[in-house]
């Protein structure tokens, strides 16, 4: 598919395989979540604009790389969006931080809007959305939406688990916006839930149900 990265890494997908193990605790989950979204981060972040500075060594001058460009914005679908966020903070921690908060309603599965708090000058900024699990991709169209709306236009996605119906959907609503994950699964099952999944990404990271 266009635009969908799986990262395969043998690291990626171990702690994938513990994460959805049904014994899993609720720390051990979120200590997983943290370590697999620096893994991840890596990957979203691969093509970013670049340029040189010169710079002292203790030997000598030279011309060096470094990212180019305003600090990246990193977009939290809220709640499950905040363990990817967390870890990649560990990797860039000067990076600007936004809130997006939807939830899904259990009826007609569609997102609905609570909060919506983003950096400045979006437009000058790589922008990576971070939510654990795109599932129907409502959500995530939803958001991707509200950030174009915002100015943002290098946008990236990044998630633990996809759907096939998630990815479509996002694909259709948003065919320029790249996709990073550590697994596609079969399909959603009638509640809209990932299958074989993980079960709920939130409740298992907080503990609630």
């Amino acid at each position: 598919m266009p635009k969908l990265t799986v990262v395969e890494h043998p690291l990626v997908q171990h702690k994938l395989t513990l994460m959805r193990e049904r014994e899993t605790s609720t720390a051990s989950f979120r200590r997983l979540l943290r370590e697999i979204s620096l893994l991840l981060a890596y990957e979203v972040t691969r093509e970013m604009p670049m340029t040189t500075r010169m710079i002292e060594t203790p030997i000598c001058p030279m011309e060096a790389p470094q990212i180019e460009g305003k600090k990246l914005a990193l977009v939290s679908i809220l709640r499950a969006g905040n363990g990817l966020l967390d870890g990649i903070l560990d990797l860039i921690p000067a990076a600007r931080v936004g809130f997006v908060g939807l939830y899904r309603d259990p009826d007609t599965l569609q997102p609905v809007q609570y909060y919506f708090k983003v950096p400045a000058e979006l437009g000058d900024r790589v922008t990576i959305v971070v939510d654990p699990m795109l599932a129907t991709g409502n959500s995530s169209a939803k958001a991707v939406s509200l950030l174009k709306e915002a100015g943002a236009r290098d946008i990236r996605f990044l998630c633990l688990l996809a759907a096939p119906e998630g990815i479509a959907r996002m694909q259709a609503a948003h065919p320029d916006v790249p996709i990073v994950t550590a697994a596609v699964d079969s399909h959603l099952d009638d509640h809209g839930y990932i299958v074989p999944g993980l079960g709920d990404a939130g409740d298992r990271m907080f503990g609630t149900k």
